[in-house]
Order: structure tokens, then sequence, then C-alpha cells
């Protein structure tokens, strides 16, 4: 692959996941971390990216979210750890939260059936939810954002003002250690900044591929976080750094 040819692919791979790590891009464009890492940096001063630590984010003035059934089935074995873990933290007769992440959607499938309380804006775990009898769901309502199948707007971010919880269990498009949580859009980060005001405690459900990442729409610094739980393939520096900046972090 020409160089010419390299740039065009690395771009439109930004473009299209919002960020990509250097390691991915590694991969895919069958080059050597150290050419991607120059690659990053060229079209950078060309105005067509933008550095972040450890890959790189789109520069285009929104970011459309990715079809829920592609988040899905992406990195899902270590989502599926993380939402075991994750449903542990959940004790018989608490109001928790689930946001609508693919994340999310495997813990509300790890909860057992027990008198809990769940409020989302998420669908598909109010689906997955509907046949644990013990379990009372409450969906935001709001407009339905298709590709997510989760419900944003002003209507959503209204009906949350109206509950406090005692867990809330969410995810991100990005987190990086300086520049704090981030989503694709600014209808998710809307209804993300409300989420993080409204519980006791926070757990972000993360797995490693997001750190270093920043999307479009910060939401969130990681103060208002308590507990991190991610995955395995998370660097021993970050957690370190993730550490000391006042995460619990725990790692399956």
């Amino acid at each position: 692959m020409l160089a010419a040819e390299r740039y065009e692919q690395i771009v439109q791979l930004v473009n299209e996941r919002g960020s990509i790590r250097v390691t991915e891009l590694s991969e895919l464009c069958r080059v050597t971390e150290e050419t991607i890492r120059r690659d990053l940096d060229r079209l950078e001063q060309e105005g067509r990216l933008r550095r972040s630590h450890g890959g790189a984010v789109s520069v285009r003035e929104t970011q459309p979210e990715t079809p829920f059934a592609e988040r899905e089935v992406t990195f899902a074995a270590q989502k599926r750890r993380i939402a075991a873990e994750a449903a542990r933290n959940v004790r018989p007769r608490e109001r928790i939260l689930l946001d609508a992440s693919s994340t999310a959607w495997y813990m509300a499938r790890e909860l057992p059936d027990m008198p809990l309380t769940v409020l989302t804006n998420s669908a598909k775990v109010v689906l997955e939810l509907a046949s644990k009898e013990q379990i009372h769901v409450i969906s935001t309502g709001g407009q339905l954002s298709r590709g997510s199948l989760s419900y944003v707007g002003p209507s959503a971010e209204r009906s949350l003002e109206e509950y406090h919880v005692d867990k809330a269990f969410l995810s991100c498009k990005g987190l990086h250690v300086e520049r704090g949580l981030s989503e694709s859009n600014e209808l998710q980060a809307r209804i993300k900044q409300r989420m993080l005001q409204m519980a006791d405690e926070v757990f972000l459900l993360a797995d490693a591929s997001k750190l270093g990442l920043q999307s479009f729409t910060r939401f969130g610094s990681l103060s208002q976080v308590g507990t991190l739980i991610t995955d395995d393939q998370l660097p021993v520096d970050s957690a370190t750094a993730l550490r000391e900046a006042g995460l619990n972090v725990i790692v399956v």
C-alpha cells in the first residue's frame, strides 16, 4: 500500500469510528506503530484528524452513532466479563441506573431476578428485563435514537430529574485521564451528564480500547466516577494513572 493510500484509509477509519487506537491502525494497515504515529502527526498537521493519547479522533463536526448490533459484537468477550463483575455489585432492593451501552445490556442479562428497581434509557435493556418478574423497570422515554436504541433528548433528560438512584452503571466512547469522559454526539453526552449527577455511586463500564480516546463531546470528569470496571488489556501504567486520578480500578 502506498503512503497516500494509507493516509486515506486512516482518515476513513477515524471518521467512521470517531476514534481509533494506534495499535489497531497498525494491524489494519499492516505497518509498524511508529509508522502510524508519523502518519497521524502528518494528518493532524493537515487538519484531517486530531491526535489523542494512544490514537486519533475525528475532527468532523458530528459523529454518527455506531449501530447497536455492531457495538454488541465488538469486544464482546471483554464486555461480558465487565458486565458480570458489575452485576456482582448490585444488592437486592437497590435502585440502579443502566445507560444504553452494549455493556449495560450485557449487565442486564447478568442480573438475577431479585427485588430491584432499574431505571434506563435503553430499549434493549427494557426488553431484556421484561421477563424478570421481581425487577421493577422504569424507562425514561423520549426521542428514540434508532442507531443506539436509546432514548435521548429533552424529554428523556427531564424524566431523569425526577429520580435518584443508589448506583449508576454507564459507559462512554472515550476515557481520557486528563480530558475525562466523552461521547459521540451531544444528545448522548447531555443525558449522561445528568446520569452522573443522580447517583450515590457511579460505576464506569469501559473496555480497555476506550482508554486514551477523546470523542466529540465531553460529558464528565473522572472525579465524578467512583469505580472503573475494565478488562485485562488495560496497560499497567494506565491503571496506575487512573488510580492516581482517584478511581477504584477493577480489572477482569
